[in-house]
């Protein structure tokens, strides 16, 4: 399965491990609770897929990476104390508490979270000292002499074999005591992701044209090479990093990330490309309304994979500008929110403004370390929070409600700007798209992207665009898929036109 089905798979588990019958007991036993053994190549999300399963469901995450510890850290350390039996005294070794099962009770103190997941990475590729203790742990839920706490369930990760020459097989009665999930890469699903988490839209417009590159495993005389997509991740926010310092990225800083060299070249040479078009055809200038007859003149007798790139290019833009939209109304949203609360806590009898709204920021700051302890806070929402405190902030220099409503009102309108300029933007795209192609496969593209982003499908949900929903309709887009990903095919085959150099 690919790893949104294995994310699916996980949180059923979950939901079915956590619930509990009338008397507060577990309806499936902790002893029948299966640790989950999910296996699958390097690079492809396992890590985050935890992190994202724990926020949902609203529950703790404490993750290792076992092949960091040594038998010391994970059992715990040995000392002697003394046992009496049958009268005589005995020096008995015992041992400390596990790093790891500590980190499970210092979870529970930080966060107030009583239940979790217990996420150990690269588990079939420990040291010979640490496999009996893996073992051990898999088969019966223990560290040593030391138990997971009750309420936290196993998640392990591995790598089959052709990944890692360290990798150590798991015995029958072993694989008969876990829940086992196996798992592949996917570029379709990666894609989700890369929208939310704003991957370069020239990784993405590449790999559109190339995705037998997003993940590769191979080896030669020289040894291993391969991409992954943890390696485009990276890559893409070097390349935005880069582009913020006046930089660029060659085939061999390219290479650094992706350690298969031909795809290295290969996308460093689209990469160059990419820039090309941007400049040429005025990205710019288009996103505005504005644009040449010879602009849509030279694109009617472009190539495919340059005409797509054009289009990825407005992709690229407008995903930037949804996602930027999307956060200005979570953060008007959670503002508002919370200044609700402050108009009615002032309703109060003998309620000070200044001294409510004070009280308002330290409560909401509390619940801020709390969520961010347990886990509970994308990096955009811990951002987002951030805002929100600095604005109630600013607030209390004139804490008075008509005040603070004012201030806030021009926040709104800030909002109303950003759609529809948004909005404005979106309907330039589908005009000079409608000009260059009219009802053609590369509209297709465009609708179909906006189709896949989470940001531009809130966007459309709330804003209407009349073109949008023109060809969104009037496009067989599976069909259309279906035909734009033969002729990708076929333009793979063409090597002369030198996207690929040696």
């Amino acid at each position: 399965m690919n790893i949104k089905q294995a994310k699916e798979a996980i949180k059923h588990a979950v939901e079915v491990y956590f619930s509990k019958d009338e008397t507060g007991a577990y309806r499936m036993a902790p002893v029948r609770q299966r640790p989950i053994l999910l296996m699958g190549p390097p690079g492809i999300g396992k890590t985050q897929i935890m992190e994202q399963i724990a926020r949902e469901c609203g529950i703790g995450l404490v993750a290792y990476t076992i092949t960091h510890h040594t038998r010391q850290s994970a059992v715990g350390l040995p000392f002697i104390c003394e046992e009496e039996y049958d009268g005589r005294k005995y020096s008995v070794t015992e041992y400390t508490m596990s790093e790891i099962i500590a980190s499970i009770y210092r979870k529970q103190k930080e966060s107030g979270i009583r239940e979790g997941i217990l996420f150990i990475d690269e588990i079939n590729c420990v040291s010979e000292t640490l496999a009996p203790t893996m073992l051990q742990f898999l088969q019966c839920k223990m560290f040593g002499n030391q138990s997971v706490p009750e309420g936290w369930i196993i998640v392990a990760a591995g790598n089959p074999p052709e990944y890692n020459k360290s990798v150590r097989e798991f015995d029958v009665v072993t694989l008969d005591r876990i829940k086992r999930i196996d798992v592949e890469a996917d570029f379709d699903v990666w894609k989700e992701y890369a929208y939310q988490v704003g991957i370069h839209s020239a990784v993405l417009s590449y790999l559109e044209l190339r995705k037998e590159n997003f993940y590769r495993m191979e080896n030669t005389v020289d040894g291993k090479m391969f991409v992954t997509a943890r390696g485009w991740e990276d890559l893409s926010r070097l390349i935005q990093v880069y582009e913020k310092l006046g930089k660029e990225v060659d085939r061999e800083v390219a290479h650094q990330y992706l350690q298969h060299w031909k795809t290295a070249k290969d996308f460093a040479n689209y990469l160059e490309l990419y820039r090309k078009y941007q400049k040429e055809y005025g990205l710019e200038r288009i996103l505005a309304g504005y644009y040449e007859k010879d602009t849509l003149e030279r694109l009617k007798f472009a190539s495919f994979d340059e005409r797509l790139s054009v289009v990825n290019l407005l992709v690229g833009k407008m995903a930037e500008l949804f996602k930027e939209e999307y956060e200005m109304e979570k953060f008007v949203e959670g503002l508002f929110a919370q200044l609700c609360a402050y108009k009615e806590e002032l309703q109060k009898e003998g309620a000070v403004p200044g001294e409510v709204l004070a009280a308002k920021i330290q409560s909401l700051r509390r619940e801020v370390e709390q969520k961010k302890a347990a886990g509970q806070l994308t990096k955009a929402e811990m951002h987002r929070m951030e805002r929100i405190l600095c604005k109630l902030e600013e607030y209390r220099k004139a804490p008075e409600f008509e005040s603070v409503k004012t201030t806030f009102d021009s926040e709104e309108e800030q909002r109303e700007q950003m759609a529809d300029k948004t909005l404005e933007t979106l309907n330039h795209c589908f005009e000079f798209l409608e000009s260059a192609f009219g009802e053609s496969q590369e509209m297709a593209v465009f609708v179909t992207e906006l189709n896949s982003n989470v940001y531009s499908i809130a966007f459309l949900r709330e804003n209407d665009c009349a073109m949008y929903y023109k060809y969104n309709k009037g496009l067989l887009l599976d069909e259309r898929r279906e035909e734009i990903l033969e002729q990708m095919d076929a333009v793979e085959n063409v090597v002369e036109r030198g996207l690929v150099e040696d």
